[in-house]
């Protein structure tokens, strides 16, 4: 069918609107995100590079949940467009048939259908993944940013501070409290230190150190006792802290093959493959593997406005309702897969039912428009 330039421009032109809205969408959605993502220098003290590559990387996360709606839209506009300009009038007239047409708005949503799955099976659970271990292997560049005046921060593990006034990178009133053990040798006996609290006047930040005047640091002990150094001058290495950002991967960015395994097999020992996290596992994996399928279907419902008689089903604004009904029951329903059997079944077979009823119906319906002709 491709071999016909007409029907060669059809396929590229809706598959670069298609392409066109799918990037749009994606990239407001990761400018909403990116602001949250500024936590991680903010409030965690990355550089500015790794919220720039985990950003991008979570961008293929956005995608695949754009990739219906992207192409509903952009079925639509095509024919819109070209039932505007009389273009398939044109075409009927020269005696091509309309269910060749619909054939093609099938081509063009297996190939959404074969993009979506590369990209929630393969692409996305990869990049995903990659941002988290972005987020594991790059250690915070600086303790400044962390900083707020008159805000306890708890951003690094075991470790808790509040300045009152902040200028610049001086600091003033100091009170740092550590619990985990990341200030090294600063009691007389480290092996008896539960935790140490210091409290200074003044201070100067730079990156990981922190230079400390006028203070003294309570020590509590293991056996209850306080044993209290005062100082004039302390310099502090900051380099053992770690961030309390999420490092473990989550379900989201576990491989595709990881995650059917666990599903699958019953004797993985693996903490995804717990009885709680499979009700979780179900709904992802319908998500990545079965939803694309949902994408034909709307080919076909779009096919509806070829059909010469406009009744209340196959009007652009019914055909919009209906498409936009399918995409909302594909993302409500697959919520609640991993909890109900039936409704797993029903969400997994409901797409080829949908297709082969909708397909009969139009080769139907053209049947008969062709014998009134």
């Amino acid at each position: 069918m491709l071999q016909n330039k007409i029907y060669q421009n059809f396929y590229i032109e809706i598959g670069k609107t298609f392409l066109v809205i799918l990037f749009g969408l994606s990239v407001i959605a990761l400018t909403v995100r990116a602001v949250n993502f500024l936590d991680l220098i903010v409030d965690s003290g990355y550089p500015v590079i790794t919220y720039f590559s985990y950003s991008f990387l979570n961008l293929f996360g956005l995608a695949p949940k754009f990739i219906p709606l992207s192409f509903l839209l952009a079925i639509i506009l095509f024919i819109l467009k070209h039932i505007g300009d009389s273009e398939f009038i044109i075409l009927w007239t020269s005696g091509e048939k309309k269910i060749t047409v619909v054939n093609l708005f099938l081509l063009t949503g297996t190939s959404a259908l074969i993009f979506y799955l590369l990209m929630s099976t393969i692409l996305t659970p990869l990049a995903l993944n990659k941002s988290r271990q972005l987020l594991n292997n790059d250690k915070f560049n600086s303790f400044l940013p962390t900083i707020k005046s008159q805000q306890f921060s708890d951003s690094f593990k075991g470790f808790t501070f509040i300045v009152e006034k902040k200028i610049n990178s001086e600091i003033e009133n100091i009170f740092l409290h550590d619990e985990g053990n990341n200030l090294k040798n600063l009691s007389s006996n480290t092996s008896n230190a539960a935790s140490n609290t210091i409290i200074a006047k003044k201070g100067v930040v730079k990156e990981k150190r922190i230079f400390l005047l006028n203070g003294q640091i309570i020590s509590s002990k293991t056996d209850k006792t306080n044993e209290v150094i005062k100082f004039e001058q302390l310099n502090i290495d900051l380099t053992n802290l770690t961030t309390t950002t999420i490092k473990k991967p989550k379900i989201q960015e576990t491989s595709t093959l990881k995650l059917l395994s666990c599903f699958l097999a019953q004797n993985i020992r693996s903490e995804i493959c717990s009885e709680d996290l499979k009700k979780e596992i179900i709904p992802l994996l319908l998500r990545r593997i079965v939803l694309p399928f949902y994408i034909p279907i709307i080919s076909l419902i779009c096919s509806l406005l070829l059909l010469t008689n406009k009744n209340i089903y196959n009007n652009k604004i019914s055909v919009f309702i209906f498409s936009f009904m399918v995409l909302l029951f594909t993302e409500l329903v697959i919520r609640y897969t991993g909890l109900n059997y039936l409704l797993r079944i029903i969400y997994i077979f409901l797409p080829f039912l949908i297709f082969f009823i909708l397909y009969f119906f139009l080769v139907l319906k053209f049947s008969k428009e062709t014998k009134k002709i």
